[in-house]
């Protein structure tokens, strides 16, 4: 989760948001190079070193023509890649589907026969100490470390958005509508998130915890569950 001060992104939890966090130093890197260049130009032109006659010709019109073309290119390629990588869903190991409230989220593991339940934020007159608050809830959301898992969105009354940025997912929850999303985690670990889209006087009070564990503490959990 997010430290006190911390400029930039969470630690990656999963391959897409390794992919998402390399994408990003990617286009930094490029618009650098982009300033560089423009304050270089512009330094020349107030030292007097570029003449009319260089600004108009041919070659560097081709140069300003091409190169931006190029740049487009540079960034346009790995972001469709990511793109793709995103909306690729092959088969599931773990089906779940989130279902937002006024201010709530329910969950349903479609893979069990019975395991469903609603996750709460944890009030602070009620929370543990040592917990974050308005971070914690009372039932997290428990799946295998490592498994493909495919989440199935929606909401009951108004939109809501389903987010977890160290996992890279942010997806839209729209009542009559399934909106649905993946990803792996790659380490095990406690991922905080919170509903992204205004929903109403406590949006902020609908937070998202995701536990990742070995299997076998897993089919522990989901066994204690389903009883």
């Amino acid at each position: 989760m997010a430290n006190h001060s911390q400029l930039g992104f969470q630690d990656a939890s999963s391959p897409i948001m390794e992919e998402l966090i390399e994408f990003h130093d990617h286009a930094l890197m490029v618009a650098l190079a982009i300033c560089s260049l423009v304050l270089y130009l512009l330094t020349l032109m107030l030292l007097e070193k570029l003449s009319s006659n260089t600004v108009d010709a041919q070659e560097v019109e081709l140069i300003w023509t091409i190169l931006p073309a190029i740049v487009l290119i540079l960034l346009a390629l790995p972001s469709l890649q990511i793109l793709y990588m995103m909306d690729e869903i092959d088969e599931p190991d773990l089906t779940l589907k989130a279902i937002g409230h006024q201010w709530y989220w329910s969950y349903e593991y479609t893979d069990f026969k019975d395991l469903s339940f609603d996750s709460y934020m944890i009030p602070t007159t009620d929370l543990p100490q040592g917990h974050f608050r308005l971070l914690e809830v009372d039932h997290r959301i428990v799946i295998p470390m490592e498994s493909p898992i495919r989440i199935i969105i929606t909401a009951d009354d108004v939109l809501h958005s389903w987010a977890v940025p160290t996992l890279g997912v942010k997806t839209d929850a729209i009542p009559g509508r399934l909106n649905q999303t993946s990803f792996i985690t790659t380490r095990p670990g406690v991922f905080y998130g919170q509903c992204s889209e205004i929903c109403g006087a406590n949006h902020s009070f609908m937070p998202i915890v995701v536990e990742s564990t070995p299997l076998k503490h897993f089919e522990a959990w989901s066994s204690l569950l389903s009883s």
